[in-house]
């Protein structure tokens, strides 16, 4: 299976330290090696890269891992293919346009045969269950909303779309459109709240501690997601089954 992260802030936060461990997975301390990828977004903007090399020796990870990009939705995702061939096309995090903002969607899982009919504009590039389960999910939020909804009517309509397909197999994933970070568990998938008064972080696949106290403000709010907990001296929360987690500003909400 593969791994994810995902990072959500209430101001710029720079992911460079939980890339760095989450790396490590894409062949060190994980061997996920099937390609990697990482999206950032800046206001509506967003800065999206991809390699199909392992994420642990990828130049383009090197280039993230010492490139301070601060965004307030991250997501990340390190591949162990088992759907689709090893190649650029079929790297997540995956990218779309609807309601004149990008949507980000990153997979963790299989989902079988399970292919829903695309009747839209929304179709895959690429050979993965992922990538087309996106193009669906972009389509039927679409079909559920004439203009642009807010994040809480945005959460109960995925609460309904996710029900449809985590019964076809496994479909833990990270969504975002710069504005919340969605995630949703069908197995592994945790998190956790940085607030102040912050304290030292240590990272659990490399030798690596951070003092959060010394570069962030008290009013600073972080919320971190991964497939397994990128620290081993802070406290994660575990997402239960079929559960969708929202988090806006740095802090889980509750619709």
């Amino acid at each position: 299976m593969c791994q994810l992260l995902g990072m959500n802030c209430n101001t710029p936060t720079d992911v460079r330290f939980s890339f760095s461990g989450f790396a490590q997975r894409g062949g060190h301390t994980g061997d996920h090696t099937d390609g990697w990828g990482i999206a950032f977004f800046e206001d509506k903007g967003l800065r999206h890269f991809v390699d199909h090399e392992r994420a642990v020796d990828s130049p383009v990870a090197e280039l993230i891992r010492q490139y301070p990009i601060h965004s307030r939705n991250v997501i990340a995702h390190i591949r162990k293919a088992t759907q689709g061939v090893v190649s650029l096309e079929n790297c997540h995090p995956f990218v779309r346009e609807l309601w004149g903002r990008y949507w980000v969607f990153a997979h963790n899982g299989d989902l079988k045969t399970f292919r829903p009919r695309l009747h839209s504009h929304f179709h895959p590039v690429g050979g993965t269950d992922s990538e087309h389960i996106f193009c669906w999910l972009m389509q039927e939020l679409a079909k559920s909303h004439a203009g642009v909804p807010s994040v809480e009517e945005l959460s109960l309509t995925l609460k309904e779309l996710v029900t449809r397909v985590s019964p076809q197999g496994t479909f833990n994933f990270l969504l975002s459109n710069g504005q919340a970070l969605w995630a949703h568990a069908t197995s592994h998938l945790c998190y956790l709240e940085r607030r102040h008064p912050f304290g030292q972080a240590k990272l659990a696949d490399e030798d690596v501690q951070m003092d959060f106290s010394t570069c962030t403000t008290p009013s600073d709010r972080v919320a971190v997601v991964a497939t397994a907990p990128l620290t081993n001296n802070e406290s994660w929360t575990a997402i239960q089954q079929g559960e969708l987690c929202v988090f806006v500003d740095g802090e889980r909400k509750h619709f």
